[in-house]
């Protein structure tokens, strides 16, 4: 499932008024108006001159911490965050404000470092975000178990533990985290988080497709490049009439490569009625006669197609499996789209979108 971070860092980065410095010197207190002001008009260069003069100037100890704390106010306001960090933890600033500042500098060992000294939950998501940010998805996976664990199954945090289960290799353990959020949620909006973040994995094209299947029926399929990948990969598969209608939705194009592909679908559907009975009839191309079956919706053809198909035992049979589950769950067989999904081979390719289908199945109505 990133995942990309989908947290946001539940901390504070830095008081948003400016720090007051009464009982400063003037010098010290003209160079921190200037930063100040610079830090309102968004100006890096100028927050830079007006702090190192604030530091030159500076000599007492009260001078030192107010021009500390202006340099974290400013150079965070123009997203220097890791000189506002620095001056900020000479003077002993709190680890709740330094590890988001360290965070969003990108220098993420010392954000964890920071945070897994400072109590509460912000510095627990930080230690997750940062360990997914950095690749390392193993101890991304253990953060949030650990964040669950201490603040409860939040949904945004299954969703991230998902995300990190998926990218570590763990498929027990992403199947298990889906299946806890579906179940307790199985919306469009939660179906979509998690079909977004397996659609951006490499897979063959015959999973790619089923995994479109699974995004139209479950209402998440909405850009027009999905519709138009999943007319393609349809057309491929012989599935004519799904094609058009994901053409449909994606919008006539202009374009010469668009216009071929409509032209191609139109032909397709005209001639797909004829080519389910044929391809039906014997096994080694019932596979292709089930997708037709699929295209027509005609569920109940398309499943006893992908029967012949998965009892000639060809090379296609773990395609057989999955799309007879498919079919299966559009003509409303449950109990025989679950056999059918279950049945598909760990090495098929074809074993993760299967599961997902299997959820869907279990889900469904």
């Amino acid at each position: 499932m990133s995942i990309n971070a989908r947290l946001l860092i539940a901390a504070s980065l830095i008081a948003a008024a400016v720090p007051a410095y009464a009982a400063v010197s003037s010098g010290v207190g003209k160079a921190l108006n200037a930063a100040a002001a610079a830090a309102r008009s968004r100006n890096a260069a100028g927050v830079a001159a007006a702090i190192a003069q604030a530091r030159a100037a500076a000599s007492t100890a009260e001078e030192k911490q107010k021009t500390a704390e202006m340099a974290g106010f400013a150079f965070t306001a123009v997203g220097q965050y890791a000189q506002a960090a620095a001056a900020l933890e000479q003077v002993g600033a709190p680890c709740g404000q330094l590890g988001p500042l360290y965070y969003r500098a990108g220098q993420l060992d010392k954000a964890v470092a920071i945070a897994r000294g400072c109590p509460g939950e912000a510095s627990q998501i930080l230690v997750a975000q940062s360990m997914s940010r950095q690749g390392n998805h193993r101890a991304a996976v253990a953060a949030y178990n650990k964040l669950i664990a201490s603040n409860g199954a939040k949904g945004v945090y299954l969703e991230n533990l998902a995300g990190a289960q998926f990218k570590a290799g763990d498929k027990a353990g992403y199947l298990a985290t889906t299946t806890r959020l579906i179940k307790s949620d199985p919306s469009p909006s939660r179906w979509k988080v998690l079909l977004t973040e397996i659609q951006g994995q490499n897979m063959r094209s015959e999973a790619k497709l089923a995994l479109y299947h699974l995004m139209q029926t479950t209402g998440t399929l909405n850009r027009a490049q999905d519709y138009t990948d999943f007319a393609k990969l349809a057309l491929i598969a012989g599935q004519a009439a799904v094609a058009k209608a994901a053409l449909d939705k994606a919008g006539a194009g202009s374009d010469t490569m668009s216009q071929k592909l409509a032209a191609a679908a139109a032909a397709g559907v005209a001639k797909e009625a004829a080519e389910a009975v044929k391809l039906s009839a014997a096994p080694n191309t019932a596979f292709k006669g089930g997708n037709a079956y699929l295209g027509l919706n005609e569920y109940a053809k398309a499943v006893a197609a992908y029967d012949k198909a998965i009892a000639a035992n060809g090379p296609d049979v773990d395609f057989a499996r999955i799309f007879k589950g498919i079919a299966a769950v559009k003509g409303g067989q449950k109990a025989a789209a679950l056999a059918a999904f279950k049945a598909v081979d760990e090495k098929s390719g074809m074993k993760d979108i299967a599961n997902l289908w299997s959820l869907y199945a279990s889900v469904r109505g």
